[in-house]
């Protein structure tokens, strides 16, 4: 069982991913935009971190780019999960750090594969 924050200001957002997380057997961890997912990442250490992009305060490029940049937290995989799906701020994102890139609306089948890619066996 893996520990997954998930970061959306969407509380619609936040409950479906939660679900689908649970639904894997992992346990979820929330936050509800980008500043408090750095936090948090920084606080819990989790598994893998699940990044919504467009949030108030600090946006996911942000936020991701803060994790990835930070010795206490790049070694934790991001996925961004985003309505973004130009292929532009598919290469943004990348460069900013995360690991892998996930369009809204989620296809429950394509965010399990991701996970499966990412975490540890």
């Amino acid at each position: 069982m893996a520990r997954i924050l998930i970061v959306d200001d969407s509380p619609s957002q936040l409950l479906g991913i939660k679900r689908i997380v649970e639904k894997l057997g992992h346990e979820a961890l929330t936050a509800e935009d980008g500043a408090a997912g750095v936090e948090a990442a920084k606080r819990e250490r989790p598994d893998l971190i699940l990044m919504d992009v467009v949030m108030p305060n600090l946006n996911g490029f942000q936020a991701t780019r803060t994790i990835s940049k930070d010795p206490e937290t790049s070694h934790i995989p991001v996925v961004l999960i985003t309505t973004k799906d130009q292929e532009t701020d598919k290469v943004w994102g990348l460069r900013q750090g995360a690991k892998a890139y996930v369009t809204k609306p989620i296809k429950e089948e394509e965010l399990v594969t991701t996970l499966k890619e990412l975490l540890p066996a």
